[in-house]
């Protein structure tokens, strides 16, 4: 696999994060867990419900040591979160990414979750509300950060 970082971009690689002062090409030769700069979030970032799941599977990338425990929150949060939308498309991707997490492909969950930020903007947008108020009841955001990443990846 090719992976293009531009100068100053940091890139996680199996438990390293690595920044280059210049542009820069790597071609990983085996396999390797990797998550650009660009698909980390922080916790302050967590500010919807699938913005939330997204944090936890990014832990579970992150934090391997961590991840039984990451998956037990993770599918906690999967259901409540699932029991908050309505919307086919969104719980459709919800069953996917559950399929994804389960088989531990964590980066092909992101991906998914990734691409069901515009749908879930316009729910939280149609129905007025701000948006991660019904799930802040539930699970609040610090409780879910704290535990989960012992360090700072961006």
């Amino acid at each position: 696999m090719n992976l293009s970082l531009r100068a100053n971009e940091k890139i996680y690689i199996n438990g390293a994060i690595l920044k280059f002062d210049r542009k820069v090409s790597l071609e990983l030769l085996n396999d390797a867990t990797f998550l650009l700069e660009s698909h980390v979030i922080q916790a302050d970032e967590t500010t919807t419900p699938l913005r939330q799941l997204y944090f936890t599977i990014q832990a579970m990338l992150i934090e391997p040591k961590n991840s039984g425990l990451i998956k037990l929150m993770f599918e906690r949060m999967l259901m409540t979160t699932a029991q908050m939308f309505e919307d086919a498309t969104v719980l459709a991707g919800l069953q996917h990414i559950d399929l994804l997490v389960t088989e531990d492909r964590f980066f092909e969950a992101l991906k998914h979750l990734r691409c069901l930020y515009p749908t879930e903007a316009a729910i939280l947008a149609s129905s007025g509300q701000a948006p991660a108020s019904k799930l802040d009841a539930v699970v609040p955001t610090k409780a879910i950060a704290a535990p989960i990443l012992t360090s700072q990846v961006a």
